[in-house]
């Protein structure tokens, strides 16, 4: 995958340093003023500023997707899916020693499931609380900032880029080396055309999983009084959960049985939104829709394969076939029509997809939390 809890590029821009350690001195400055209520209630006394928008749904969903688009997952800093992957590593370990029943483990997989995940949720309720209890505009920073945490779009651009540029230079060594940190395959011997692919196929898939579905999930919490933070939070923990647990080989074969059900039937509706999207994006939705109805249900994913076909069908190339994993060849279906050659433009026009789609989402949600708003 080009987005996981360890998949965040290690090199940045010097202009993306910049940036960040902008963005930190601006944050540290904000946290000092949120122990200052009298310089928030001067903000808040401005005759433009209200109280109650400046915590609107709409405004975290907002400034957390410009977060995401501006700095991403900056590297070095904190970040909720390493505390998550700290908990279930120890939990795993803690288990396996306990026993290797199968019937024990599967049971001990719905516990684990259930407790990452809905406590992922309140532990994000919590957070958003206390920082409410502070003031309005603290709530907010610390709401989007972990909205925008769930989202992963920058990250698979830089992950991407990551790979494609030394590709580009024809320096076939660092590309391999680089796309190892993204895929589980061996990449070792892989041609440039087999590289794009690769990177192609994790944009696609991940492009669902990692940034479309938690989008999703952010918007149906802020039509709750729940909020936005806890049940994406909650998401990105059952997709933390079957990435690290959810397969089907020992030693998770039981114990994530659970987690890689919960994450499959979660993503279910977001792909399919996702799929007719980018079928109306592409300007040719009947033609996708056909393509991902005749290849998509051949992948043994019930989301991977329609997340990859309609990228693949929307811009006329294909993927999928054979892959090594550890030494072993492993045959994959083979999904779209093969019109055009994968290259680093293909690459780019998957990632501008994604970004237009979280655009019409993003309207689309502040639409529907106004007429909620609104209609009470």
């Amino acid at each position: 995958m080009l987005y996981s809890p360890k998949g965040i590029p290690e090199k940045r821009s010097v202009t993306h340093r910049g940036l960040v350690t902008l963005f930190q001195e601006i944050s540290l400055e904000l946290l000092s003023i949120a122990q200052d209520k009298g310089a928030f209630s001067m903000v808040i006394s401005l005759p433009f500023v209200n109280e109650s928008a400046i915590a609107s749904p709409a405004v975290i969903l907002a400034i957390a997707v410009l977060l995401d688009a501006l700095i991403g997952d900056p590297w070095g800093w904190p970040h909720p899916v390493q505390a998550m992957g700290c908990f279930i590593q120890l939990y795993v370990r803690v288990t396996q020693k306990l026993t290797q029943s199968p019937a024990l483990l599967r049971m001990a997989g719905v516990v684990l499931g259930l407790f990452t995940v809905i406590g992922s949720g309140f532990i994000g309720w919590g957070i958003v609380a206390i920082a409410r209890l502070v003031h309005p505009v603290f709530s907010l920073m610390v709401a989007s900032v972990l909205l925008a945490s769930c989202l992963a779009e920058r990250s698979l651009r830089d992950a991407a880029k990551d790979v494609l540029t030394p590709l580009q230079t024809h320096d076939l060594d660092t590309a391999r080396s680089r796309l190892q940190r993204y895929v589980g395959r061996d990449t070792d011997a892989l041609s440039p055309e087999e590289i794009y692919r690769a990177v192609f196929e994790t944009v696609s898939e991940n492009a669902t999983d990692g940034v479309m579905a938690p989008l999703f999930y952010g918007i149906v919490g802020a039509l709750t009084p729940v909020g936005s933070v806890p049940i994406a939070l909650a998401y990105k923990a059952a997709s933390t959960l079957d990435s690290m647990v959810g397969y089907r080989t020992e030693p998770y074969k039981h114990l994530g049985y659970f987690s890689a059900k919960m994450e499959d039937g979660l993503t279910w509706l977001p792909c399919r939104l996702t799929v007719l999207t980018l079928g109306l994006l592409s300007g040719r939705p009947r033609k996708v829709w056909r393509i991902c109805r005749r290849d998509a249900p051949q992948d043994p994913s019930p989301n991977a394969g329609w997340s990859e076909c309609v990228y693949a069908a929307a811009l006329k190339v294909q993927v999928g076939g054979s892959n090594t994993y550890g030494g072993r060849v492993i045959h994959k279906p083979k999904l779209g029509d093969r019109i055009h050659p994968i290259t680093a433009g293909t690459v780019n026009s998957a990632l501008a997809l994604t970004r237009r789609a979280v655009l019409i989402w993003l309207g689309l949600g502040i639409l529907l939390i106004f007429a909620v708003t609104y209609s009470r």
